[in-house]
This record gives structure tokens, sequence and C-alpha cells, in this order.
């Protein structure tokens, strides 16, 4: 008989409390979960759990809450420090997703004896018959769908992870189906910010939490001609116009960084584009390994449009040739590949 025992991560959300109905309506045996993982998050605080321990009452299934604030701190908030330390921009949710949901959460559903866990993520996992293993996909949620923040997780866990939201094109959708149940987050509005920093200053937070500080430094071109000056590297992104205080006949953008010098470097919108990128910390979810080239879809940030391009492994980083030349693509955020809806595996822009 097959074991329909499933760890579900909720967040007192609407959407991982709308999963929790749907997994018991489709006949699994549902235990809630809430991770401790920052406390005052946005999405780790009192009312998150109180929220989350509600519907698990209301819906009549059990739930327990776990403290994961020591690994948060090591998995996710150092990898965050040291992105910006070294003038790159992390996505802290694909670590989490990582090491937190499919790492520790899995752990956890091993123990209490689950086949599966499950998480209110708009994405979709199935078996392919044309390339005989599971697959991640993209849900049919479109703007919404989050698979790209997923490539990250182990590729033997794909059979053991359920997304009950992955058929749902809205979150309308969603709401209905709390409200019709008379859950009562089913107007509780999303947390958009990084859940560590819910006031969004990113900058403050960075300055609380590590060593990095504020630090005066030249703004330069390519050639090294210095035009102004900075207020610390971490306060910068690449593609950044505004707030550089500089004049110039010519709109002037942050092209990059160059750290030992401490410097800003910036040029003109036509040198944001590039044809050819490397990717490193890659993670194969269709194929073991990529040996000749193949044409795929690149995703180089969560808000981004696909676009077309080929794909190569050179040892442990992946190549991509663009069609078209992309813009303001960024070192530390996730480059994921897709041949269709099917998610081939990801990386870290180098």
């Amino acid at each position: 008989m097959e074991n329909k025992k499933v760890l579900l991560g909720m967040s007192g959300g609407v959407d991982s409390s709308v999963s929790a109905l749907l997994l018991k309506e489709q006949g699994y045996e549902v235990i809630g979960t809430t991770l401790e993982l920052f406390a005052g998050s946005s999405c780790c605080n009192i009312n998150t759990y109180i929220d989350a321990k509600n519907v698990c009452n209301s819906i009549g299934i059990p739930h327990f809450t776990y403290d994961c604030k020591e690994a948060f701190r090591n998995c996710v908030i150092d990898d965050f420090i040291d992105a910006y330390a070294n003038c790159r921009t992390p996505n802290p949710c694909i670590e989490c997703n990582k090491y937190m949901k499919f790492g520790f959460m899995y752990e956890k559903a091993k123990e209490l004896g689950c086949n599966y866990i499950a998480t209110g993520h708009y994405a979709k996992t199935e078996y392919s018959e044309e390339y005989h293993r599971w697959v991640l996909k993209k849900s049919n949620a479109g703007k919404k769908d989050q698979s790209y923040v997923l490539w990250n997780m182990p590729k033997e866990l794909i059979e053991h992870v359920l997304f009950p939201l992955a058929d749902f094109e809205s979150k309308d959708q969603i709401r209905k189906i709390a409200r019709n149940h008379n859950l009562k987050v089913a107007n509780k509005p999303d947390s958009e910010d990084i859940c560590f920093v819910p006031d969004g200053n990113y900058k403050k937070f960075l300055e609380n939490n590590s060593n990095i500080k504020p630090k005066q430094g030249n703004i330069v071109n390519r050639k090294g001609e210095i035009l102004g000056t900075h207020t610390g590297l971490y306060n910068y992104t690449i593609g950044q116009r505004k707030g550089l205080g500089i004049s110039n006949p010519v709109p002037l953008f942050v092209l990059g960084f160059n750290k030992e010098k401490n410097e800003v470097i910036v040029g003109e919108e036509k040198e944001l584009y590039q044809k050819e990128i490397m990717v490193s910390e890659i993670n194969l979810l269709l194929v073991d390994e990529i040996k000749d080239w193949i044409e795929v879809e690149v995703k180089t940030r969560y808000s981004a449009k696909v676009a077309k391009a080929k794909i190569i492994q050179q040892e442990e980083k992946i190549k991509v040739v663009f069609d078209e030349p992309q813009r303001a693509i960024t070192p530390g955020q996730s480059a994921v590949f897709y041949v269709g809806d099917i998610v081939v595996g990801g990386g870290k822009i180098c």
C-alpha cells in the first residue's frame, strides 16, 4: 500500500494553507510544519506560527514547529552577507529552498515516516516518459510560477515532492478556496520582501549584521578615469543608473566592480549587454551532464523573461551563449535552464 504521508511546510500564508486543504482532500495524511528561521522575519514570527497552527486545527491535521535559526544563519544569511562582500547579488530564497525546505524538512519527513514533502510553491513535479525520470516543471501560474527558485533541489528528491498548487492559474483561485473553507488567512497579503529583511532595507541589514560598512571609493569608467565617488560597493547594483551623482552628456550605468581597488565601474547602456556568460555551482535535474551543446531557454533573474540560448558543460561550470545579447546580467543571481516547461537545471552566474 502506498505511503501517502506528507510533511507540508506552512508559512501561515494562504498558499500553504490551501495546500493543506487540497492534500487532505486528495487522501494524503498531512502533517503541517513551520520552520523557525529568523526571529522577527516576515515568514517567521508569532503570527506565522499562530496562523499556521489555527489552519491545521481547523482542518484537523497536526502541526509542529522546528527551531532552525542556527542552520538558517549558517546556510542562508552568511551566504547573503558573503555574496555582497564579494560584489555579487544573491537570491536567498534559493539557498533557503536547498538547505531548509528540501534539506532539513526532508530529513524531518523521513523521521516522521513521511514519503513526501510539500510546499505552497507554484511549480510541478511529474514522471516524464520521454526522459525516463521525475522532472521539475513550470506550473500553470504564468508570471507567478516559482520553478526558478527551485532549481537547486536535489534531483533524487523530485519524486518525493508535491506541489498542490501546480495546476492553478491565479492567486485569486487560491483565495477563493480559502474563503469557501472559512480560512482566516484567505485575504492575508503576500510577503514580497526577503523574509529576514522585512523592511526591504538590505543595506541597513548588512551594516547591522556584518563587517560591511560604508567605505568611500571612486566611480570610474572602463579606462580607469575617475568620474565621481561612491559610498560603498554594496550600495550599488549592475544596471543601476540613478543615485550615481555623476553629470555626463550620456547616461551612465553601473557595469561592475573592482573589489581590490574599491571601485564602481560605469559605462553607457550598450556596455551592459552580454552574449556569453559562465555559470558555476551547477545543479542538473534533467540530465546527469551536458556533453554537447543543447538549446534551452534561460532565465537570469526571477522577474526576467526567458531568453533563447545554447549551453554546454565545461568541467564544473556551464557556458551559456545567448541568441541575442542580454542586459544587466548580474553575478550571484541564478541562471535557470528550461527545455519547454521542464527545468534542466541551473547555477550561479559568475
